[in-house]
């Protein structure tokens, strides 16, 4: 008989894949000869009990019958190493026994049968409990496959909205948080160190002469040079829960949650000196001239009643300093 294809299983719920385990070859024929004019059943059989496993793993039955008495192994132990087995653990067992003996039938459930016949059984008996545990099995593969490809799905509809969500978040330019993400990062943070009685600080940062660079250089330069600043921003937030973010044409801002005055000022220092060591060339405020930046810093401790906005409203205002003061410096209301 030629083995079932798998669309045989999809399509018929009685289709069955049999293998009988029995050391007897007129047990195995004598089954073969009651199976043969059973639509769908196709069957196997398997006279060494050491091969038992492996056959099952190549031929994937739907239905094990599984002899008890077997010379040079139990068939109790065999049960088990199908139950141990990945490949066949879940394969429904039919034990066949010589009597009906309750202590028998008890150890042979325990060990891990699904069922138990005292052979040979009658015939429609036996083709109506393998079409019954094989339309099981079978449910239970349906129903795993349909389960990883539901996990699947998820997996993939869960990465995509991470993606939106990320792109959602993002300055299309520069890659860094964008101005919505920033509002909403910043009172999430604000509220927390409210709670907690921490420091937050924030840092404004503003490209210097940037106008002139564009009218110089063209946008596309312009844009460039944006990138590299917002890369070199990206670099000095050492923490995850560092936010560095384009506030809105060449201005930027990085929120550094739980942070001193003095650890804010030093981030902001080393981040001024990143930018000018890139050595942008620039015409402003002269002549060869590099791309510099200022920055505005400003820390507080959230108390009841106050506003995320007070402390934007700070670092402008160290921003401002900084930019009437010369450029190219941090400044501190």
């Amino acid at each position: 008989m030629n083995n079932l294809q798998l669309d045989d299983f999809k399509t018929d719920e009685n289709a069955a894949m049999v293998l009988l385990v029995d050391d007897q070859a007129m047990i195995g024929e004598a089954v073969r000869r009651g199976l043969a004019h059973e639509d769908n059943i196709d069957f196997h059989f398997c006279a060494d009990p050491h091969q038992a496993i492996a056959q099952a793993i190549r031929i994937k039955p739907t239905v094990i019958l599984q002899d008890l008495v077997m010379p040079g192994l139990d068939g109790l132990t065999l049960v088990r190493e199908y139950r141990n087995h990945p490949a066949t653990q879940n394969i429904p067992i039919i034990v066949l026994s010589t009597k009906e003996d309750p202590l028998i039938k008890s150890a042979a459930f325990a060990a891990g049968a699904n069922d138990y016949l005292v052979k040979l059984p009658d015939n429609i008996e036996l083709v109506a409990r393998i079409r019954y545990h094989s339309r099981s099995y079978m449910t239970l593969l349906q129903r795993d496959a349909a389960y990883r490809a539901l996990r699947v799905s998820q997996q993939q509809l869960l990465d995509t909205n991470l993606v939106l969500q990320r792109l959602m978040n993002s300055d299309g330019l520069t890659g860094l948080s964008n101005r919505r993400h920033f509002d909403e990062y910043l009172e999430l943070e604000w509220r927390r160190a409210m709670r907690d009685q921490t420091q937050l600080s924030l840092l404004m940062i503003d490209v210097d002469f940037f106008k002139s660079y564009n009218d110089s250089f063209g946008h596309l330069e312009g844009d460039e040079a944006l990138r590299k600043v917002a890369a070199t921003i990206r670099d000095s937030s050492s923490r995850p829960s560092d936010l560095p973010a384009r506030y809105g044409g060449e201005e930027f801002a990085l929120v550094l949650p739980g942070t001193s005055p003095g650890g804010a000022r030093l981030v902001a220092e080393k981040l001024r000196q990143a930018v000018a060591a890139l050595e942008i060339p620039h015409i402003a405020p002269a002549e060869g001239a590099s791309l510099t930046i200022s920055i505005g810093l400003a820390t507080m401790t959230p108390v009841q009643g106050t506003d995320c906005r007070q402390l934007i409203s700070a670092a402008d205002k160290g921003l401002y300093l900084a930019k009437h003061n010369g450029r190219n410096q941090v400044g501190i209301e």
